[in-house]
Formats: C-alpha cells, structure tokens, sequence
C-alpha cells in the first residue's frame, strides 16, 4: 500500500553507487528514513526531488520501525530561497539538527508544524536570528524545561519584574534581584512575544540589533543551563553571525 506524506527532507546519505538514503521529518510519522532507489543516477528524475532541504509529498511503501520505500515525489517548495544563501543554510542546518534532538526526546506532532513554519518564514526573507530564537523558546516546552513568564520566578510576584536570568530560568522582581545581568524592558518584552506568537502569523518583525542580540544571549545561556544540548551546527552558526 502507497502512503504519500507530507514532509521536509532533513538529511541524505549515499546508498551503494546510485541509491541514497534520506531522511524525512514527516506531518504523519515523524522523522522516517526512506530508501531512494537508483536517485543518484544523473537520468532519475527522483535525483533532483530528494535534495536536502525539500519540502514535498512522499509516496511511499511505508514500512514502521524500517527504511521505507521511495516511489514518487510532489515537490511543493524547493525552498531555493535557503538553499543559495550562505547564511539561511546556516540557520536552516541549526534548527534542524535542533529539531531532530528535541523530536527524539518527544515525538509529539505540533513539532513538525512549529518547524516547517519556521522554515517556510526562513524561505520568505524573514530575520533569521529572530526566527530561530522563536523556535528555541517554543521548543523549550517539548524539552520538560519550559520557561515561566508570568510572574517572578523566585516568589511569584507579577509585577516589578527588573530582568530575566537564564540561571534563575526566568522573571526576577524588584525583591529578588540580586545582582543579575539587566536585560532591557523591550527585550524583557520581546521574549514573552517570542514564546505567545503564532508562527504562521508572522508578517515583520524589525527589532534593534541591540535587542536581538540581548535575546539571544538568555537564550544561549537557557540552553546551556538547562537543556544539555550540544550542537555541531550551533557553532558554526556563532561563526557565521561574526562574519556577517
């Protein structure tokens, strides 16, 4: 029986000397592995289809808990916007490598739906740091260490809120605050939008690179101090925003 899913392709690995291997993060099934047979042969048409970074329709013999079997592909985007743009891709390879660990820890299906409109965002032109950051605060929940922003983390207060500690893991009032780093009220601001938005809603969002910047150092911090996350991709990220 042909299944035929929607899904973005995260990853592709050669298979003997003309098969490849991708693997599809998937509306449906989460993240499967299908097999391409003969795509990497120059006159398959399924050559071009199975790119990294292809958001499509799969038709596929599905198979659970074993490589699945390629038989046509629907491209729906190719994402070319992302794919030819040095610093996109940067994005692109982060948030997905980010993805598939947090998918591992919790398969739960409105993840896929947070990522490809991130991604289709991306492929429109949207900021990708503001983006990503975006991302990384919606997936904290999917993580078990999701942030509390209503009120002061320490003694709950709701108001006086002075800054917010990727130590303390939130708000710190007035009262409390002894000697965190103060972040700016609009950046304080800025990162309960974050975590509220809806994605798909997005249409600009401009911010002081000042901001942006103060944004995502809580978030760098977070991620260090609660996730113990690793990632290949976020270094060479930091690299690329030096450069740019």
């Amino acid at each position: 029986m042909i299944s035929k899913l929607e899904g973005i392709i995260i990853s592709e690995t050669p298979y003997g000397e003309s098969s490849k291997i991708i693997n599809v993060f998937t509306k449906d099934k989460g993240i499967i592995g299908v097999m391409c047979k003969g795509a990497k042969s120059i006159k398959n048409p399924l050559r071009a289809k199975t790119q990294k970074f292809t958001y499509a329709y799969f038709h596929i013999k599905y198979k659970e808990d074993h490589l699945s079997i390629l038989i046509d592909v629907e491209i729906i985007d190719s994402l070319f916007s992302i794919r030819n743009d040095i610093e996109k891709i940067s994005y692109m390879t982060y948030i997905t490598e980010l993805t598939s660990q947090v998918v591992k820890q919790n398969n739960e299906e409105a993840l896929y739906g947070l990522y490809k409109s991130v991604v289709l965002k991306l492929n429109e032109g949207h900021d990708p740091l503001i983006l990503t950051n975006i991302l990384e605060l919606k997936y904290l929940a999917y993580l078990g260490v999701g942030l509390n922003l209503d009120c002061c983390i320490q003694c709950g207060n709701q108001t006086d809120i002075v800054t917010i500690d990727p130590d303390a893991g939130g708000f710190i009032c007035r009262h409390c605050y002894r000697g965190e780093k103060i972040l700016s009220p609009k950046t304080i601001k800025l990162i309960r939008m974050y975590y509220l938005i809806a994605i798909s809603s997005i249409k600009d969002i401009k911010i002081s690179p000042d901001t942006a910047n103060e944004i995502n150092y809580f978030l760098d911090k977070y991620y260090e101090r609660y996730t113990g996350l690793y990632l290949k991709s976020k270094d060479f990220l930091v690299n690329i925003r030096k450069i740019a």
